[in-house]
């Protein structure tokens, strides 16, 4: 059974196409975002609002995987995306399935296939994590220029997540972690698997889309991060780490204002969005959906669109 890849960068109306195309094809809808997947996460991620029944999460009472399942405290990766996504599709050979999200990584490991990699080790990790913050972001990436010259020269300093993973691969390796790459991660998206959809929005249409996103959720969010707390989560937790929490957390502690907290979530999701656009343009082989005005999406047109390139493609 051939799939449908639905990517785009936040706030180009993936979900609302998404259901589109499930209620149209019988299909099913397994959610490629990394923040979704977790409970009490909802207004900062767009979640779509749905109910647990039988052990599936669903919306409009189509079944939509991979999103709030788990806890604040834990982490997720490509290899779990892949796993899990892996399990959904082998238990349901006869059903279509729609890849629907902004988390590039977990799509190309799934679709493309990625170099394997030690897992993440969370005390080495905490290690990687105290020096940097005592020693900063200069010292941590003169860490790595030590052990792997190559990836120095590749990330830069201030992009600590990747010198932080890079430099917990070499030590976990052995070896650097640019000798463990193959190359592999730049492919092409395999059409034999699925068909690769883009939402291309304008670029200022999208920021627009962003800002009105952005200034309607600062309440809901700042209400569910007290929820959180409440609860028993940490502010350091991987959840809250999510794109606009630490800033809402800033927010309720009285250090931002809350112009100051949209300004921030609003440069931040507008920088993400830059990069989801770079990831997705290196797939030529993509359907792209160019969109220069809100009234050229419909998702029910789009939809019947896209199920027709599918039809002929399958």
């Amino acid at each position: 059974m051939k799939h449908i890849v639905l990517a785009g960068p936040t706030a180009s109306g993936k979900t609302e196409l998404a259901l589109a195309l499930a209620r149209k094809l019988d299909a099913q809808i397994i959610s490629a975002d990394s923040r979704q997947i977790y409970r009490g996460l909802t207004h900062g991620t767009a979640k779509p609002e749905g109910i647990w029944t039988n052990a599936i999460y669903r919306v409009q009472s189509i079944p939509y995987h991979l999103v709030d399942f788990l806890p604040p405290e834990q982490t997720f990766d490509a290899a779990a995306f892949c796993a899990r996504a892996e399990a959904l599709t082998r238990e349901n050979p006869n059903t279509p399935f729609i890849f629907a999200g902004g988390t590039g990584m977990y799509l190309h490991a799934f679709f493309v296939g990625m170099d394997p990699l030690p897992p993440s080790a969370p005390a080495l990790r905490a290690e990687l994590t105290a020096f940097a913050a005592s020693c900063g972001k200069a010292a941590l990436h003169a860490r790595l220029a030590e052990k792997d010259p190559v990836s120095a020269v590749q990330i830069p300093a201030g992009n600590i997540q990747r010198v932080m993973r890079a430099l917990e691969i070499t030590l976990l390796a052995g070896k650097p972690a640019s000798a463990l790459k193959s190359g592999g991660f730049f492919g092409e998206f395999p059409t034999d698997k699925a068909l690769f959809v883009y939402l291309n929005w304008d670029k200022e249409l999208l920021n627009k889309r962003i800002e009105r996103r952005t200034r309607g959720m600062l309440e809901p969010m700042a209400a569910e991060t007290r929820a959180l707390l409440a609860a028993g989560a940490k502010a350091d937790c991987p959840a809250l780490k999510s794109l606009g929490y630490p800033q809402i957390l800033q927010w309720i502690n009285g250090e931002k204002n809350r112009e100051e907290t949209f300004d921030k979530i609003f440069t931040l999701t507008r920088q993400n969005a830059k990069r989801q656009r770079t990831w997705f343009n290196r797939y030529k082989n993509a359907l792209r959906l160019d969109l220069h005005s809100e009234k050229e999406f419909s998702a029910e047109d789009l939809s019947q669109h896209i199920i027709e390139k599918y039809t002929s493609y399958v």
